[in-house]
């Protein structure tokens, strides 16, 4: 257990979030929160997400845990199980999961480069999938195999699309405190 308050990571998903978005209003919140600024938004390369990523969590000065967004979600899951160096996992004590993609979704975007097949291996810290029973990018089926095979807690909140800054979710408090129960890991 460690006497720092830890880094919370967000990972946004393809076009990054906007203004309205929860990991955005997030942000403005809480200085702790810190957004990781993938090199191309609009066309998602996995490994160069993962590489960024690796470099975020190496720069951490305390324990990190991920607010992860949509195609967030699966940067950090390839992260975890081909990308991350040796002495960085250890840094991570948890991960919100938020409307992972799927790959196979015919709304999942043409111009993201190497995300599947998604890993379905145990994540190695501590993880919440947050699902939508309407999400056009990922079906409940979906996230609920991810969520087994990572070793994560599944939540599923009812119709609220891509979960996103049109399901009409405000600062999101209730999300707020499942990332809370993940960052008192630290």
């Amino acid at each position: 257990m460690s006497t720092h308050k830890p880094n919370i990571l967000v990972l946004p998903g393809y076009q990054n979030s906007g203004d309205g978005h929860w990991q955005t209003r997030w942000e403005a919140l809480d200085p702790a929160f810190e957004r990781v600024q993938m090199p191309d938004w609009d066309h998602p390369v996995c490994e160069a997400w993962c590489r960024t990523l690796d470099a975020a969590v190496a720069a951490a000065q305390s324990p990190v845990v991920f607010a992860a967004h949509s195609l967030g979600c699966l940067t950090a899951a390839f992260w975890a199980s081909r990308y991350a160096s040796p002495a960085q996992l250890p840094k991570v004590a948890g991960a919100l999961l938020v409307a992972p993609p799927d790959p196979a979704e015919a709304h999942f975007p043409a111009d993201a480069r190497g995300f599947s097949p998604v890993p379905l291996t145990r994540l190695p810290f501590a993880s919440v999938v947050v699902a939508s029973s309407d999400d056009p990018y990922g079906g409940v089926p979906f996230s609920q195999s991810c969520a087994s095979a990572w070793g994560s807690r599944w939540i599923g909140i009812g119709a609220r699309g891509h979960i996103n800054a049109d399901s009409g979710l405000g600062d999101w408090g209730e999300g707020r405190q499942w990332l809370a129960s993940l960052a008192e890991r630290a």
